[in-house]
Protein backbone atom coordinates (compact mmCIF):
# COMPACT_ATOMS: atom_id res chain seq x y z
CA UNK A 1 0.00 0.00 0.00
CA UNK A 2 1.42 3.37 -1.06
CA UNK A 3 0.57 6.17 1.31
CA UNK A 4 -0.36 9.52 -0.25
CA UNK A 5 -0.65 12.80 1.65
CA UNK A 6 -4.20 13.97 2.18
CA UNK A 7 -6.08 16.63 4.15
CA UNK A 8 -5.61 16.09 7.88
CA UNK A 9 -2.21 14.38 7.51
CA UNK A 10 0.83 15.74 9.28
CA UNK A 11 3.63 15.98 6.71
CA UNK A 12 7.33 16.76 6.69
CA UNK A 13 8.70 18.42 3.59
CA UNK A 14 11.86 19.99 2.32
CA UNK A 15 11.36 22.84 -0.09
CA UNK A 16 13.14 25.53 -2.03
CA UNK A 17 11.13 28.63 -2.94
CA UNK A 18 12.02 30.70 -6.00
CA UNK A 19 10.65 33.64 -7.91
CA UNK A 20 9.77 33.27 -11.59
CA UNK A 21 13.21 34.62 -12.54
CA UNK A 22 14.83 31.71 -10.67
CA UNK A 23 16.09 33.72 -7.70
CA UNK A 24 15.78 31.69 -4.50
CA UNK A 25 14.03 33.38 -1.56
CA UNK A 26 13.91 30.52 0.97
CA UNK A 27 14.90 26.90 1.48
CA UNK A 28 14.55 24.34 4.25
CA UNK A 29 17.50 22.28 2.99
CA UNK A 30 19.94 23.58 5.62
CA UNK A 31 17.52 23.04 8.52
CA UNK A 32 14.92 20.58 9.75
CA UNK A 33 12.12 19.73 7.31
CA UNK A 34 8.98 21.85 7.57
CA UNK A 35 6.25 19.98 9.43
CA UNK A 36 2.57 20.97 9.19
CA UNK A 37 -0.95 19.54 9.02
CA UNK A 38 -2.53 19.61 5.56
CA UNK A 39 -5.73 21.64 5.58
CA UNK A 40 -5.05 23.57 8.80
CA UNK A 41 -4.19 26.78 6.93
CA UNK A 42 -0.70 27.02 8.45
CA UNK A 43 0.87 27.20 4.98
CA UNK A 44 -0.12 29.15 1.87
CA UNK A 45 -2.94 27.36 0.00
CA UNK A 46 -1.01 26.69 -3.22
CA UNK A 47 1.80 24.97 -1.31
CA UNK A 48 -0.66 22.77 0.59
CA UNK A 49 -2.45 21.85 -2.64
CA UNK A 50 0.86 20.84 -4.20
CA UNK A 51 1.66 18.45 -1.32
CA UNK A 52 -1.74 16.69 -1.39
CA UNK A 53 -1.39 13.40 -3.25
CA UNK A 54 2.39 13.16 -2.87
CA UNK A 55 3.96 10.02 -1.43
CA UNK A 56 7.00 9.83 0.86
CA UNK A 57 10.19 10.39 -1.14
CA UNK A 58 8.31 12.01 -4.03
CA UNK A 59 9.60 15.30 -5.46
CA UNK A 60 7.82 17.88 -7.58
CA UNK A 61 8.03 21.46 -8.74
CA UNK A 62 4.89 23.51 -8.16
CA UNK A 63 3.94 26.89 -9.62
CA UNK A 64 1.92 28.86 -7.05
CA UNK A 65 0.13 31.92 -8.44
CA UNK A 66 -0.03 34.98 -6.18
CA UNK A 67 -3.73 34.42 -5.42
CA UNK A 68 -2.84 31.04 -3.86
CA UNK A 69 0.25 32.46 -2.15
CA UNK A 70 0.24 35.83 -0.34
CA UNK A 71 -2.28 37.60 -2.58
CA UNK A 72 -1.96 40.79 -4.55
CA UNK A 73 -0.25 43.83 -3.10
CA UNK A 74 -2.78 46.18 -1.54
CA UNK A 75 -2.20 49.93 -1.90
CA UNK A 76 -4.14 50.64 1.29
CA UNK A 77 -1.55 48.66 3.25
CA UNK A 78 1.12 51.23 2.37
CA UNK A 79 0.81 54.05 4.88
CA UNK A 80 2.64 57.30 5.52
CA UNK A 81 2.94 58.30 9.18
CA UNK A 82 4.41 61.30 10.95
CA UNK A 83 7.84 60.45 12.32
CA UNK A 84 6.95 61.80 15.75
CA UNK A 85 4.16 59.18 16.05
CA UNK A 86 6.73 56.38 16.03
CA UNK A 87 8.56 55.39 19.19
CA UNK A 88 11.73 57.42 19.51
CA UNK A 89 13.85 54.35 20.33
CA UNK A 90 13.19 52.82 16.88
CA UNK A 91 16.20 53.28 14.63
CA UNK A 92 14.64 53.91 11.23
CA UNK A 93 16.24 52.48 8.11
CA UNK A 94 14.92 51.34 4.75
CA UNK A 95 14.02 47.63 4.85
CA UNK A 96 13.70 47.48 8.65
CA UNK A 97 10.67 45.60 9.95
CA UNK A 98 8.70 47.36 12.67
CA UNK A 99 5.83 46.26 14.90
CA UNK A 100 2.84 48.61 14.98
CA UNK A 101 -0.16 48.82 17.27
CA UNK A 102 -3.27 49.68 15.24
CA UNK A 103 -6.16 51.82 16.54
CA UNK A 104 -8.21 48.64 17.03
CA UNK A 105 -5.49 47.21 19.30
CA UNK A 106 -4.19 44.67 16.78
CA UNK A 107 -0.47 44.33 16.19
CA UNK A 108 0.83 44.33 12.63
CA UNK A 109 4.28 44.21 11.11
CA UNK A 110 5.42 46.62 8.43
CA UNK A 111 8.55 47.31 6.42
CA UNK A 112 10.04 50.80 6.25
CA UNK A 113 10.13 51.74 2.56
CA UNK A 114 10.82 55.50 2.66
CA UNK A 115 12.03 58.05 5.20
CA UNK A 116 11.82 61.84 4.95
CA UNK A 117 12.49 64.59 7.49
CA UNK A 118 8.87 64.47 8.69
CA UNK A 119 7.34 61.16 7.54
CA UNK A 120 7.96 57.44 7.31
CA UNK A 121 6.35 55.20 4.68
CA UNK A 122 5.45 51.74 5.99
CA UNK A 123 4.33 48.75 3.94
CA UNK A 124 2.13 46.23 5.77
CA UNK A 125 1.92 43.89 2.76
CA UNK A 126 3.67 40.55 3.24
CA UNK A 127 7.08 40.72 1.51
CA UNK A 128 6.00 38.07 -1.04
CA UNK A 129 2.60 39.66 -1.81
CA UNK A 130 2.03 40.27 -5.51
CA UNK A 131 4.44 37.54 -6.59
CA UNK A 132 3.95 34.20 -8.28
CA UNK A 133 6.13 31.59 -6.57
CA UNK A 134 7.76 28.33 -7.58
CA UNK A 135 8.54 25.60 -5.06
CA UNK A 136 10.69 22.51 -5.42
CA UNK A 137 9.06 20.19 -2.88
CA UNK A 138 10.15 16.84 -1.49
CA UNK A 139 7.78 14.95 0.80
CA UNK A 140 10.10 13.51 3.43
CA UNK A 141 7.49 11.74 5.56
CA UNK A 142 3.88 11.36 6.55
CA UNK A 143 3.58 11.56 10.34
CA UNK A 144 0.62 9.79 11.91
CA UNK A 145 -0.22 10.54 15.56
CA UNK A 146 -0.80 7.45 17.71
CA UNK A 147 -3.24 6.96 20.58
CA UNK A 148 -0.69 8.07 23.20
CA UNK A 149 0.26 11.24 21.24
CA UNK A 150 3.50 9.73 20.00
CA UNK A 151 4.19 9.85 16.26
CA UNK A 152 4.66 7.08 13.77
CA UNK A 153 6.65 8.18 10.76
CA UNK A 154 6.06 6.64 7.33
CA UNK A 155 8.94 7.13 4.89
Amino acid sequence: MVLKAQKGDVVRVHYTGKFEDGIEFDSSRQREPLQFTLGDGQIIPGFEEAVVGMGPGEKKTAFVPMDKAYGARQKEKVIVVDRHKLAQHIKLEIGKKVELQKDDGKTVFATVTEITETTVTLDENPPLAGKNLIFDIELIALVQPTKNNQSSVYW
